[in-house]
């Protein structure tokens, strides 16, 4: 059989001649272009110096084709870094956008100005409506209840209308949590990770006008977490909220009366300023390594969730809005009896939920930094 394109005839391939292999892409520049080529040599030199053998068993027209391949894939690369790139730099440009809507939400939210008031439209008297009620002797027309500013309790109620951050508020948090002014987020520099700010009002609980979280990243695309900084809260005397006093009473007979004290840590919102930490120094075991990473990766999922749901999204998350429309994805969960044996035993729902849940936290991994 005669070969007409005379391949067999054709010089081996050289590592000189890989450039004019490369397929044209459009927007590449050539100072891109010579970049690829020198980074695909590099590579094909560190291929030929393994000792598989495989590669090196290829046909001279095979290695051809690999190499157009690997300049592919390598330019590839390179476009999608340039996404990544563009892609941050559109979020910054948005995220600026968003910072004026942000600061007048703050703004109504807090009292600092107000909005224009526009009664209801009065609707038909009802023929068995009651008398209203005499005003007091000298008191105005309307309620003489104080003027509520702003909107109480805006950023306790989104927080605790969202599935995730509703786990982490105790009951105890809701009283402190009412004088949160706002939550502000910040990406690091060169979005190595982000920032959370959350603001308060004078209160009787700590002393820090602002608590800040940081979440440092190796990677914000991937994104694998290196570690967690929080606020040290200065709490006042009797406050914390992350503590709870456990109080025993002495046994009969014993020589002091005083009951003994002790203090534990409990679960409170405010533990989200203390983020587990990876030891230094000290060696740990596998279980503890494990155990470990499970915790920074919830931790990880609740600053997420601050991040990309509740600080763009409050005014839904207050309102119950976004609630609503999250329940709305939820699948058609409607069966029939044939699809179950007489012989199928029941189970306990709380351990259905717990499976569920299962189910939710593997949709979304979260790497951390290994241990």
């Amino acid at each position: 059989m005669t070969n007409t394109g005379g391949s067999e005839n054709r010089p081996p391939f050289q590592m000189s001649d890989l450039g004019a292999t490369l397929p044209t892409v459009p927007g590449l520049s050539a100072v891109d272009r010579a970049g690829l080529v020198n980074v695909l040599k590099d590579k094909l030199q560190f291929l030929a110096g393994q000792s598989s053998g495989y590669l090196e068993s290829l046909s001279p027209k095979v290695k051809a084709r690999v190499a157009v391949l690997q300049s592919l894939q390598t330019e590839h690369d390179v476009l999608e870094a340039k996404f990544h790139e563009e892609r941050a730099a559109l979020e910054e440009k948005y995220q600026k956008l968003y910072e004026p809507l942000y600061t007048k939400r703050a703004d109504i939210v807090n009292g600092v100005v107000d909005v224009e008031h526009k009664a209801p439209e009065a609707a038909a008297p009802a023929a068995a409506a009651a008398p209203a009620a005499p005003a007091a002797p000298g008191a105005p027309a309307e309620a003489a209840k104080e003027e509520e500013k702003g909107v109480p309790e805006f950023w306790l109620t989104a927080m605790k209308t969202n599935e995730i951050m509703a786990t982490q508020i105790s009951e105890r948090d809701e009283y402190a949590l009412k004088f949160l002014k706002d939550i502000k987020c910040s990406n690091l520099d060169d979005n190595k990770g982000f920032k959370l700010d959350f603001y308060f009002d004078r209160n009787p609980y700590f002393k820090n006008t602002v608590l800040t979280k940081t979440y440092h990243m190796i990677d914000d695309d991937e994104p694998i977490l290196e570690r967690a900084d929080g606020t040290v809260i200065d709490w006042n005397q009797g406050k914390n909220l992350t503590t709870k006093i456990l109080k025993k009473k002495p046994k009969k007979g014993a020589k002091t009366t005083k009951p003994v004290t002790k203090t534990e840590q409990c679960e409170s919102f405010f533990n989200f300023f203390n983020p587990p930490q990876v030891p230094e120094d000290d060696e740990i075991d596998r279980d503890t390594a494990e155990q470990l990473q499970d915790l920074m990766e919830q931790d990880y999922d609740v600053g997420s969730t601050i991040r990309d749901k509740i600080i763009p999204h409050a005014v839904s998350w207050f309102t119950g809005e976004a609630l609503q429309a999250e329940d709305f994805d939820v699948e058609d969960d409607t069966t029939d009896d044939e699809d179950y044996d007489d012989d199928d035993e029941y189970h306990d729902e709380d351990d259905e939920d717990d499976d569920e849940d299962e189910d939710e936290d593997e949709e979304e991994e979260v790497h951390v930094r290994k241990l």
